[in-house]
């Protein structure tokens, strides 16, 4: 239980901060000041680690830790788009 401990903890500290940026998104209801570019990355990360999970056959709890980053990233992703489409609908 004890392998994969600090990575476990790692992307447990980064989940921390996702839900609040969610409800800041869901909350503002714009894309201003929010980055697509970063969220990607971030994304890219969370893939490359899974991948990296399987590719060494180390598949254990750890990764069910990328699945939930990876969804709380994609929410604000999905929260971008819709916000956009808000400030399309706003300027016009």
């Amino acid at each position: 239980m004890i392998e994969g401990i600090f990575e476990a903890i790692m992307l447990l500290c980064f989940a921390a901060a996702w839900p609040a940026n969610i409800t800041r998104a869901y909350r503002a209801r714009t894309a201003v000041g929010t980055s697509l570019a970063f969220m990607v990355i971030i994304e890219i990360g969370y893939v490359s680690g899974m991948v990296n999970k399987f590719i060494n056959n180390d598949i254990n709890y750890v990764l069910a830790f990328y699945i939930f980053d990876f969804a709380l990233v994609l929410i604000g992703i999905l929260l971008y788009f819709r916000n956009k489409r808000l400030d399309a609908l706003h300027s016009s």
